[in-house]
């Protein structure tokens, strides 16, 4: 009854180590492009940084699970995962173009700039994901 589950144990750990190795690597690089360290911003509490990342992070996961969903390919799900990371990134700078302020109003804690661009980046993804063939 279980056999099919341990027979997939081994290909579940390639597939999760490497979707969790390339989430960390689109935090660290979001977090660089950023003007704002969303890190600190979050350790004080900063409700609009904790949104705004979080939704970069959804925007980014989708497309990857639906790479490994339709794939079952680790070479194309970091291909997926490369693509994903930069439409996140453009649709970073794409808000910060259309909403100056938006950069200042999340290190303020306008929780209304951080809910537009994690209702963005989550959008996108979710195009992104449903995009991938």
């Amino acid at each position: 009854m279980f056999d099919p589950v341990l027979n997939s144990l081994p290909a579940f750990a390639g597939f999760f180590a490497t979707a969790a190795l390339l989430l960390l690597v689109f935090v660290v690089l979001y977090i660089y492009i950023t003007p704002y360290s969303e890190i600190a911003l979050i350790r004080a509490g900063n409700e609009a940084a904790a949104t705004s990342l979080g939704g970069a992070v959804i925007g980014f996961a989708l497309p990857i699970a639906v790479s490994v969903a339709v794939s079952h390919n680790l070479y194309s799900m970091v291909g997926w995962a490369v693509v994903a990371g930069l439409v996140q990134l453009l649709t970073f700078t794409a808000a910060r173009l259309a909403l100056p302020g938006i950069n200042q109003n999340i290190a303020q804690g306008r929780i209304a700039s951080g809910i537009f661009l994690a209702s963005l980046s989550i959008g996108v993804g979710i195009l992104n994901a449903g995009c991938i063939i």
